[in-house]
């Protein structure tokens, strides 16, 4: 992402490896395929595993505002960069 006004800038944008991720998908045969692409998917990079691990665990929560019988309609799925994370 590029920065519109670097003057802006308040402190320098970390250059630190990130590789612990989470990678989101949908269901197989969900219908919002229809409008991003049965490939879509998006994966979100964190400095640790427990980072990781904490933001996995509340982006698979059941939230309040679910209707009994919902089903998540994301596939959530812990990724390793291991070149990132072991220094190969």
């Amino acid at each position: 992402m590029g920065i519109a006004n670097a003057h802006n800038l308040s402190r320098p944008i970390p250059v630190m490896a990130r590789p612990y991720g989470i990678r989101v998908r949908l269901k197989a045969g969900d219908p919002f395929a229809k409008v991003v692409g049965a490939d879509w998917q998006r994966t979100h990079w964190f400095f640790t595993a427990e980072e990781r691990d904490s933001r996995l665990a509340e982006m698979s929560r059941k939230h309040e505002y679910s209707r009994v019988g919902d089903q998540p309609a994301l596939v959530f799925e812990k990724v390793e960069n291991l070149a990132q994370s072991r220094g190969l």
